[in-house]
């Protein structure tokens, strides 16, 4: 799909700057006189005037995003007025003849049926209207058209038919950029709910359990033990933001492990090392604290003894390195790979595979985990967090690209 897109923009764009040459009726501005022929302004402009519009389509198809993106796109096609519209109404009408936005929606039920381009006159009675001609081109996302894009002229031109295809393909194309990015949105919403679903009943009822037998016994030990219950569920199950701070997921850790201190008593020691100056990192939200619970599970499983479990956070220059170490029964490094591979089915662990699909989503291949294990040695997972990465934000959603 990617190559597919990029494809289609260089063979557009080439495109967009011929017709704005062609259909442009404003002047040059003299600010670009020292850029080079005049071929070379016409492309500066149009790309520069492309750039622009780009922002409020990756947002999608809407009243907001038509208007803050029309008046772009009818300078890029130097026409007296351009329509966007959905398969509804008129979204955004820029231009004269404002009064045409009826008849123009009247005449789209064949376009946006059958997707393609059509032109055809205006009938108006308004003497000192310059809009006597319409071409549509609908706006199409994977085979279904969402709407149009109407350029207006006083007349009938091949050049501006030909223009406004280019220009509603262009725009088709951030449209569904525009689309993907909600499916990956979408798609990361639904990998958390899978890692809350995953928040194993078991512990949740043996965390009460525990809190339950202090209640007589101990009565302040079982009321701390209900707020770092409270304080965890409430960060695991909070709703807003995709990302958090290193610093707000260590904190989650740890009443975790306040509750699995508690159940497991002195069988169960952790050991932090944390450099504060990776505190305010971001990092995707409930990414480390599924690797503390296999640490936890795979620690304690098999072993009657104790199990030590060591988290580390560490300036890396342009990143913050993160390593979660225990001491436990290991994992046959086969078993490992099918897990991450999601070849494990239901028994195998859904967290790894998980984390590791998201670090990768957000930073790339090359930011999956590191896990080194073997039976009977432990397991070792490393994770690199590029201190900045563009659309990681701890205060909010994945901004705008």
């Amino acid at each position: 799909m990617s190559g597919f897109l990029a494809g289609l923009l260089v063979a557009v764009l080439p495109l967009l700057a011929a017709g704005f040459w062609l259909g442009r009726r404003t002047a040059r501005p003299a600010g670009l006189a020292g850029l080079g022929t005049d071929v070379e302004h016409a492309t500066f402009e149009t790309l520069h005037t492309a750039s622009l519009a780009t922002p409020p389509l990756r947002a999608g198809l809407t009243e907001e995003t038509a208007r803050k993106s029309a008046r772009k796109l009818r300078s890029l096609l130097g026409t007296d007025a351009l329509c966007l519209t959905d398969r509804d109404q008129v979204l955004v009408w820029d231009g004269v003849g404002a009064h045409h936005r009826a008849e123009i929606m009247e005449r789209l039920a064949g376009p946006l049926d059958t997707g393609r381009g059509e032109a055809f006159p205006l009938a108006c009675d308004t003497a000192d209207c310059t809009v006597r001609w319409a071409v549509v081109a609908p706006l199409t996302v994977d085979d279904r058209v969402h709407g149009a894009l109407v350029a207006c002229a006083p007349r009938e031109s091949a050049v501006l038919v030909r223009a406004a295809g280019e220009v509603a393909r262009w725009v088709s194309v951030q449209l569904e950029l525009a689309d993907l990015d909600q499916s990956r949105t979408r798609l990361i919403e639904a990998e958390i709910r899978a890692l809350r679903a995953q928040i194993s009943p078991h512990f949740i009822f043996n965390s009460l359990a525990v809190i339950a037998s202090f209640v007589r016994t101990d009565p302040e030990r079982a009321r701390e033990l209900l707020l770092e219950f409270a304080d965890f569920t409430r960060y695991s199950f909070r709703r807003h933001g995709d990302f958090t701070t290193l610093a707000d997921e260590l904190h989650a850790i740890d009443h975790y492990l306040a509750l699995v201190r508690a159940r497991f008593g002195d069988r169960l020691s952790v050991t932090l090392q944390i450099a504060p100056e990776v505190l305010p990192v971001a990092l995707p939200f409930l990414c480390l604290q599924p690797l503390v619970e296999n640490a936890v599970k795979h620690g304690l499983e098999g072993k009657a003894d104790k199990c030590h479990i060591q988290i580390t956070a560490q300036d890396a220059g342009a990143e913050a390195l993160v390593v979660i170490e225990d001491d436990g029964a290991g994992m046959d490094p086969d078993t490992l790979r099918r897990i991450l591979a999601h070849e494990a089915g239901s028994t195998g662990g859904i967290g790894l595979s998980n984390v590791d699909d998201r670090l990768r989503q957000v930073y790339g291949d090359d930011h999956g985990l590191v896990i080194e294990t073997a039976l009977g040695a432990g397991m070792k997972i490393t994770v690199r967090l590029p201190k900045y990465q563009p659309g990681v934000h701890s205060a909010g959603r994945l901004a705008p690209k």
